[in-house]
């Protein structure tokens, strides 16, 4: 059965990435927007909706945290965020109005974990965990091929991990300091080299610390005993590829062979690359959609 016309809203970080489409195919139309103030950026969204016609459903998958609680008034809102300006903000509620068809909502990374799991590196297994480094740190994790919720999503991005042995630097998260996004997310690599992380030379020491924490956040999803691949996308993985060998062979020497560790291996099927790469969340955001429209829901979480 044909995939219906669904608009799809990534509302990222620094960009949000509006696509009109029914799969990787078929792209209507894409239009990007900057994330500046909420007002700025959900009118110039509106607009965007408003221009188009014709969609079933609309699917959003916005960065957070993000309430998905139903029985909560604030469900689809941005609840407390480092993103200046953006906490307690409405997304989902206010245009699944504007839209006026089902509208699923999910965090940005449970949507390209959706995408990657319907067109993308996770196609052939139903439970799996994306994983985005870029200007934040998050994971989606899905079960049965279906995203995990419970009081929230997970946010495994602020996990504090293991440090190296005599690496005392603070880290840059304003409300963890070292957590794993305050290391190795776009934001901390810049913070702590000074410079952008795709231009940093791959000997340089700064790598070590990253891949590491990166490689204990692997090991933390592998012991949720869920995922059976892990995707790893966002501006840092897509520029710096080499990160991919460091963590996988970090990752076996922290598991230390316990547990189903062999059912992992080779670990480069195991954790691997986006294959979506910056299409991964519009078009988890297309898949929300879908699914929404298929429950005969005016606003839920997929």
């Amino acid at each position: 059965m044909s995939t219906p016309l669904v608009a799809g809203i990534e509302l990222g970080g620094t960009k949000v990435i509006c696509v009109l489409a029914s799969g990787p195919d078929d792209v209507r139309d894409t239009v990007t927007i900057p994330t500046t103030t909420p007002a700025e950026t959900m009118d110039a969204v509106e607009a965007v909706l408003a221009r188009w016609s014709g969609y079933e459903a609309l699917g959003i998958a916005s960065f957070g945290p993000v309430s998905l609680d139903p029985a909560d008034p604030r469900h689809g809102f941005i609840t407390a965020t480092p993103k200046p300006g953006w906490s307690d903000t409405d997304v989902g509620q206010r245009l699944a109005r504007v839209a006026g068809v089902p509208t699923g909502f999910d965090s940005d990374v449970a949507g390209a974990a959706l995408g990657e799991g319907r067109w993308g590196a996770s196609r052939t297994v139903a439970d799996h965990a994306y994983v985005t480094v870029g200007t934040g740190l998050g994971v989606g994790l899905v079960l049965g091929g279906t995203p995990v919720s419970g009081l929230t999503h997970s946010e495994l991005g602020h996990i504090r991990p293991v440090r190296l042995p005599g690496d005392t630097w603070q880290g840059s998260c304003p409300f963890h300091g070292d957590c794993l996004e305050g290391l190795a997310s776009g934001t901390a690599i810049r913070a702590r080299a000074g410079t952008p992380a795709q231009d940093i030379a791959i000997g340089d020491p700064v790598w070590d610390g990253v891949a590491h924490a990166l490689a204990q956040l692997c090991h933390t999803l592998v012991l949720t005993g869920i995922p059976r691949r892990i995707v790893m996308g966002g501006g840092v993985m897509v520029g710096v590829p080499h990160l991919f060998a460091m963590i996988q062979h970090k990752l076996a020497e922290s598991l230390a062979g316990y547990g189903n560790a062999r059912g992992l291996m080779p670990f480069e099927a195991f954790v691997v690359p986006a294959e979506l790469g910056g299409m991964a969340g519009p078009l988890g955001a297309i898949e929300l959609g879908v699914r929404a429209l298929s429950k005969g829901s005016s606003f839920r979480n997929c």
